[in-house]
């Protein structure tokens, strides 16, 4: 029944009866929120993540107020954890995360706080002491590729999708995310070999994208191995009959169920991680000191002892610095033409 009050909503113009303005700004404050928690890569959300349970459960542990913190709780922190034996630069990314969580609610992180000074003197204490030297993982250059390689046996999907995933990782210098961010549409197939459009990265976070370009291959031959997969792939996705389930369009690499059947779903990040380090077991490494990186520095090794210049380097790895790429290149030089050679 309408109502006799001529104020009542029955006789309200219909703008008034849209969302109030609160509602409005809330959801768009909500996604502001999802924009500048894109502004950080997943692996790095997913690392502050981890370093702020640390801190929110050492605070809980001593009483203390995890935020807002001061520069001083945080100082005595990461004296904390440099004596147990966490790297310095690990110890950096926590007082990063700390931030970080202080600026997304709103809060002044200590690091602009009064004190603020006391606690990086702290911080610059540990990596004197403690060193800033980074533990590279052993690079999975050609030789080691190829027996990481020879150890898939077989042509099932798992097989077919587990050597494109080694072969594309290495002969595109890609970051383990780059990879299984790939999309079946950012494949390019020319009669010189792939191009694979990246469309971000860790140093693109804007998103302005990349080409990068993979020969044929006569040894490893990337563009063989990954055909075989996509060829696979797609015979595996019509016999699933599942409209949901197709290799049209979609992730290039992907999760398989445990019986080996095709999903919709990309492979983590962290699956390829673990196929290096299975691969590298298998074929008599250790484990330890292979992970996801290994494939984009096999790249880079393999490269500089071929005697490519840093720039063709970057071409494919797309560094903003050449400091990285030059120090891959003095590893490989170290005894070339060695200073010492004609009197040691």
């Amino acid at each position: 029944m309408a109502s006799d009050d001529p104020s009542g909503s029955d006789n309200l113009p219909a703008t008034v009866l849209q969302p109030t303005l609160p509602d409005i700004l809330r959801a768009e404050v909500e996604r502001a929120a999802t924009y500048a928690k894109a502004s950080r890569s997943p692996a790095t959300q997913r690392a502050y993540a981890s370093d702020w349970e640390i801190f929110t459960a050492w605070c809980d542990a001593r009483g203390l107020a995890s935020l807002p913190t001061t520069p001083a709780i945080v100082a005595t922190f990461l004296a904390f954890e440099a004596d147990r034996g966490i790297k310095a630069n690990t110890i950096g990314r926590r007082l990063a995360a700390i931030g970080y969580h202080h600026r997304q609610a709103d809060v002044d992180p200590p690091q602009e706080q009064s004190g603020a000074g006391a606690m990086l003197e702290v911080l610059a204490g540990i990596r004197n002491a403690l060193g800033t030297r980074k533990d590279r993982k052993t690079p999975a250059h050609a030789d080691a590729l190829g027996a990481m390689l020879a150890t898939i046996i077989g042509n099932d999907l798992r097989a077919l999708r587990d050597r494109a995933v080694l072969a594309i990782g290495m002969a595109a210098a890609l970051r383990r995310s780059e990879l299984v961010a790939l999309w079946i549409e950012d494949v390019e197939l020319p009669t010189e070999g792939l191009r694979l459009w990246i469309g971000r990265s860790k140093t693109d976070q804007t998103g302005e994208g990349a080409v990068i370009a993979i020969p044929e291959g006569r040894r490893i031959r990337p563009k063989a191995l990954l055909l075989a997969w996509t060829e696979a792939a797609m015979a595996g996705a019509r016999e699933l009959n599942n409209p949901l389930i197709t290799f049209e369009t979609g992730p290039l690499f992907r999760r398989l169920t445990r019986g080996g059947e095709l999903t919709a779903d990309p492979m983590s990040d962290r699956a390829v991680a673990r196929l290096v380090q299975r691969c590298a077991a298998n074929a008599g490494f250790n484990p330890a000191e292979f992970a996801g990186h290994s494939l984009r520095s096999g790249f880079l090794t393999e490269a500089a002892r071929q005697g490519a210049s840093i720039f063709k380097m970057r071409d494919v790895s797309r560094h903003k610095s050449v400091q990285v790429l030059s120090d891959y290149v003095r590893d490989a030089e170290l005894f070339r033409d060695h200073a010492g050679e004609k009197f040691l």
